[in-house]
């Protein structure tokens, strides 16, 4: 016979609870059994008005969890965030919010990230580092660090350059002067700007709608684009993240590593002994940062840039006497500081009768010029190593590879982080601090399932009284003289006084002995 239902379900009364109706397995009942936002009432209190004065507000923990709801969804927009809560049952009971409560206006949630700050979400961030730390998913001993670039969330028509303004004060000074003279000025100025405004010029262009996001690259064939940075900072073990910062698109990798090294080390409490990262970040400050420190660098060197017929690899520093020699043994002393490292010259007299002179000085110059770096050993010790990786440094590389890459593949992915869904610096730190809590949240209610194994979907009340079922019934075996197992092993033991002197078991190894008889008779059985 052929079945039929109504399907008009004016009923709007179950028995239960929404979580009945949520797999065990997803993932926001997953996350729910690791997340813990009870600290947070006490952290915003002083952001709003006493009790009783005021209409009251959302509470703090719906709105964190409604937002990293969306993060764990991939919906990250907020309006697109409340009107899938809308249906989605897994979405109001991870909240908080029952069938029939109205949920709050998509609005709401911008002005609590208004109030609250970025601080506020780092704190939530590294509140799940240190859960993951406390359940040792995550020791921060070795630390993968890489950057990437996010498109930032603006149009190509709010693209300016930065130079216009220049360039049109120089046309209204050029047109109040005599004819002549103004008009070389006006074609000079032009000149200049056509030349600056190239994708490799000093004057890239601006957003105008959002002035945080700089113009940037990651491949020197791809254009420029408007975007942001972010500088992770990756556990070996898990893939736990352990430090996010954001920055402008132009930012240096190598400036922000150190001080991301240290914020490892104060959020896991632990040590950094080994720190793995990609060429972008040989520089010698960097190695010698490390070394400092203790920490290990597996980072491959750069090959020195040729850009003379005498390259800097064939001039020797003498660290003991603070000085520079060039090929021909001739002496260069350190005279002008520039940042990160020092000049060395070399005397006119010296090099006036030098049979390489030609080869070493530039046109125009009658000494040489060589800029060495503050951590110029440091820098050749890793080119020298480089050269002769063993294979768990090639090991380690490898899964930098992986655990980085790969995360930043994973948040861009399935957690909106390809492109900002807000402007401003700001805005974006919070996205990226929220991304990274998400993916934590996710390595830790992970870890927690496949521990709990066949005792998945119990509550904690059912999950203690079953062990202590189990502890009882074990004690009482144990305990009870006429128990099948505890019978056997009275009968079957000899006694260790019949024993020979060196025939006679010590108690963990009668022991292991006796369990592993009484295996091996009950297989049999």
């Amino acid at each position: 016979m052929l079945g039929s239902r109504m399907r008009g379900q004016t009923e709007l009364l179950m028995a239960g609870s929404l979580r009945d109706l949520i797999p065990d397995d997803h993932v926001l009942a997953r996350v729910d059994r690791v997340l813990d936002l009870s600290w947070l009432r006490a952290e915003v209190r002083h952001l709003y008005a006493a009790d009783g004065a005021g209409r009251p507000g959302i509470d703090p923990e719906v709105a964190v969890r409604l937002m990293l709801a969306g993060f764990l969804l991939g919906i990250v927009h907020d309006r697109r965030l409340l009107r899938e809560a809308q249906v989605n049952i897994a979405i109001r009971w991870f909240a908080g919010y029952g069938l029939h409560e109205a949920l709050p206006d998509h609005s709401s949630l911008t002005r609590i990230r208004q109030r609250w700050g970025a601080e506020l979400f780092r704190q939530i961030f590294t509140r799940t580092v240190r859960a993951c730390v406390e359940a040792r998913i995550a020791r921060g001993e070795v630390v993968h660090i890489d950057a990437t670039l996010i498109r930032a969330d603006v149009a190509w028509e709010s693209l300016g350059e930065r130079h216009a303004d220049a360039v049109l004060a120089q046309d209204d000074e050029a047109e109040s002067q005599p004819p002549s003279h103004g008009t070389e000025t006006a074609r000079t100025a032009r000149r200049r700007a056509e030349r600056d405004g190239k994708q490799t010029g000093r004057y890239k262009k601006v957003c105008l709608t959002d002035p945080d996001a700089t113009m940037a690259t990651n491949a020197r064939n791809r254009r420029l684009e408007p975007a942001y940075k972010q500088h992770t900072a990756v556990d070996d073990g898990f893939g736990v993240v352990l430090d996010v910062e954001v920055t402008t698109g132009q930012a240096n990798e190598g400036d922000h590593v150190l001080p991301q090294v240290d914020a490892v080390a104060a959020a896991t409490g632990t040590t950094v002994k080994v720190v793995t990262a990609d060429q972008g970040y040989a520089y010698g400050k960097v190695y010698g940062g490390l070394e400092e420190r203790g920490i290990d660098p597996v980072i491959p060197a750069k090959k020195e840039p040729i850009r003379s017929r005498v390259p800097l690899r064939r001039f020797r520093y003498d660290a003991r006497h603070d000085i520079l020699k060039c090929p021909m043994r001739r002496v260069l002393r350190p005279q002008r500081r520039v940042e990160h490292g020092r000049y060395f010259y070399s005397r006119a007299t010296d090099c006036r009768r030098c049979p390489i002179r030609s080869d070493c000085l530039s046109k125009g110059r009658v000494n040489k010029a060589v800029v060495v770096s503050d951590h110029h050993p440091a820098l050749l010790r890793a080119r020298r190593r480089k050269e002769r990786w063993s294979r768990e440094d090639a090991r380690l590389y490898q899964r930098h590879r992986w655990r980085s890459e790969g995360f930043h593949g994973e948040a861009k992915s399935w957690h909106g982080l390809a492109r900002a869904v807000r402007r401003g610096l700001q805005n974006m730190r919070i996205q990226a601090f929220l991304t990274a809590a998400a993916v934590n949240l996710k390595r830790l209610a992970a870890a927690l399932f496949a521990l709990l194994g066949p005792w998945r979907g119990m509550s904690l009340l059912a999950m203690l009284a079953r062990l202590l079922a189990r502890t009882v019934a074990a004690s009482i075996r144990t305990n009870d003289p006429h128990s099948p197992t505890v019978r056997r092993e009275i009968v079957q033991q000899p006694h260790a006084a019949a024993l020979p002197q060196r025939a006679r078991p010590c108690r963990q190894g009668a022991a292991a002995h006796r369990l592993g008889l009484d295996r091996h008779r009950l297989r049999r059985r």
